[in-house]
């Protein structure tokens, strides 16, 4: 009986364990339906929205794009030159720009850029929106009659999406313009096999795979904080404790992402 009464327990608590995961996606899911709604809303756009909409956007991106730019560029040298050298020992130099641009504009950049402007823009803007959301900063504005997913959550998560896609689209330039410095020189004598090497790299079903893993990652980094402030405060009051729920499902579904677009690209 006690071992009987025990198993109960366990299916008890695995079902609502269960429940409460599914719960908290269907909410991250129906609040990315909500901002997607809201965005293409002409409403969402009045003159005080747009106000804040571009100074969420400029927060997000301005301070941190000569950096993250800068440091792309640095490792992009040093990357490039590391592989040049031992492409070039083992007689295997006509890959090695090919080896680059797949690891380095492929694979790291996009996914350097997600976790960048999480760490410094989205998940401190979903600590402040859960802040909002214990203190009743959100409910006061429902009393006001005005909507504060429209008001706090829309910049928050256009900002987040704005700052990802900027910062991975930039650094991608920057990287392959350095990386063809890097192999021919100050000369265009190597233009032509150069483009005919990214047109190679780049074809329709990788450039495809490369703009929607971007567009998801941004969606992940953006709409994860928010929904973990808005509806995951339960045991988590505190700014750390909001920080640490949202990283740990944003890293969840940033590796689902990177899995299903290496499998995409080579599989």
């Amino acid at each position: 009986m006690i071992r009987m009464a025990s198993w109960h327990g366990a299916l008890a608590s695995l079902k609502r364990t269960a429940q409460r995961w599914l719960d908290e996606w269907w909410r991250l899911v129906y609040l990315g339906a909500l901002i997607l709604v809201l965005m293409l809303s002409p409403a969402s756009y009045s003159r005080e929205n747009r106000r804040v909409l571009a100074l969420h956007m400029y927060a997000n991106t301005a301070p941190i794009l000569v950096g993250f730019t800068v440091l792309c560029a640095l490792v992009t040298l040093v990357l490039t030159r590391i592989v040049l050298a031992t492409a070039l020992s083992y007689g295997l130099s006509q890959y090695a720009l090919q080896v680059v641009i797949r690891v380095l504009v492929l694979e790291l950049i996009p996914l350097t850029a997600a976790l960048f402007v999480a760490l410094r823009c989205t998940i401190p803007d979903g600590a402040e929106l859960a802040l909002m959301q214990a203190s009743g900063g959100l409910e006061a504005l429902r009393r006001r009659g005005i909507d504060p997913v429209r008001q706090e959550v829309l910049p928050r998560v256009t900002a987040g999406i704005f700052s990802t896609v900027t910062l991975a689209a930039l650094s991608c330039v920057v990287a392959l313009v350095l990386a063809y410095l890097a192999a021919y020189g100050f000369t265009v004598s190597g233009f032509a096999g150069y483009t005919r090497l990214f047109g190679q790299v780049f074809n329709p079903a990788v450039t495809l795979i490369f703009v929607l893993k971007t567009l998801f990652f941004s969606l992940a980094v953006s709409l994860i904080p928010m929904a973990s402030a808005l509806y995951g405060m339960t045991g988590h009051k505190t700014r750390t404790g909001a920080e640490l729920r949202a990283l740990v499902r944003m890293f969840a579904v940033i590796l689902l992402i990177e899995v299903a677009s290496l499998v995409g690209n080579y599989y």
